[in-house]
């Protein structure tokens, strides 16, 4: 017996949504074709959110709490509309990801029980150019939203002081990412040591604040975590559903409502009527470019002071000018 389907209209497309009451969020109840109908909901957002962006995928086939299949590599076999973007690893292997330029191309996906999208902080022209730099804020055991929040401000404070732009927006979990549009002139690793010395300003200005890549050195603070911004590090896009029993959502919000905001405020079954009303509050991030040169000069004066590189995560390779990468309790055991 034939699975059962609904088509869409998305644009010029026709999209089939296969096995449409299939259920992905059992403690809620929203189905495939619920994922489908929020992501056109959001359009406009998703598709600026993921546009011409490299995208990998995490799929629930049988719903949250089943088997999370992450999954880098967009299907050989579909549509010819379905378009893909060719990246490097860092171990020098390649894969086409997808690449989204149009709306159509998000509902197929979510078909394919596609709940968490993340992209590349750089596009399909030169994907070896980020035209993004992303702050992760990342609440460490012992801390909790509010010190995410709270951190946040000391990171808007920053940007300011730069004459920068950030665009901030709840991680759907327990943190908050804050994007900064940047031209596309500088290599991955040059992108990623900028973002190490924004994170360690913000850390002189708080304690609250940890840059420390060993968890057994963080202690009970806000981490963050300036490797999203190295080569295949991604996070979730604006706009993303969380694999999350809660169905809770990657929500853009302005710097104003941030301090009064929770995760839980967004889902999947309230943010449409969110969109329709405030339409992208991130709608002016491709126009709000800011210039790396100023955090160049960070670098420069961190080496001229013998502050240098941080460490990498484990999967790449030993990296220019990087400390030794061992684990600092394992390093005094082979020193003892």
């Amino acid at each position: 017996m034939p699975s059962p389907f609904v088509e869409l209209e998305v644009g010029e497309r026709v999209v089939k949504v296969t096995n449409p009451d299939k259920v992905l969020f059992p403690e809620r109840g929203e189905t495939k074709l619920d994922l489908v109908r929020y992501y056109l909901s959001v359009g406009e957002g998703i598709v600026r959110a993921l546009y011409e962006r490299p995208t990998q995928l995490r799929r629930f086939p049988d719903g949250v709490g089943g088997e999370m299949i992450y999954q880098k590599r967009v299907p050989e076999k579909r549509p010819e509309w379905v378009e893909a973007a060719r990246v490097t690893f860092p171990s020098g292997r390649h894969a086409d990801e997808l690449c989204v330029t149009e709306l159509a191309q998000v509902a197929w996906a979510a078909n394919l029980a596609v709940v968490d999208f993340h992209p590349w902080p750089s596009r399909r022209e030169d994907v070896d150019k980020p035209d993004e730099l992303r702050i992760d804020i990342d609440p460490q055991p012992g801390t909790t939203f509010s010190d995410a929040k709270a951190v946040a401000a000391v990171v808007r404070e920053t940007l300011a002081e730069l004459g920068w732009t950030g665009w901030p927006k709840t991680s759907g979990n327990r943190g908050i990412h804050v994007a900064v549009r940047i031209e596309p002139r500088w290599d991955f690793p040059t992108v990623r040591r900028c973002a190490l010395a924004f994170a360690r300003e913000v850390e002189r200005r708080s304690t609250r604040v940890t840059t420390a890549w060993w968890k057994e050195e963080r202690g009970e603070r806000v981490f963050i975590d300036y490797n999203q911004n190295a080569r295949d590090r991604t996070i979730a896009s604006a706009y993303s559903v969380r694999g999350r029993p809660d169905a809770t959502v990657s929500a853009p919000v302005t710097w104003d409502e941030l301090p009064d905001v929770e995760t839980e405020d967004f889902t999947l079954a309230s943010m449409p009527a969110r969109f329709a009303k405030l339409g992208d509050v991130q709608a002016g991030i491709d126009d709000a470019v800011c210039d790396l040169e100023v955090l160049l000069e960070w670098v420069a004066r961190e080496e001229a002071e013998g502050v240098g590189e941080a460490p990498y995560p484990p999967q790449f390779p030993k990296m220019p000018g990087e400390p030794k990468r061992v684990q600092p309790s394992r390093a005094r055991k082979g020193s003892a």
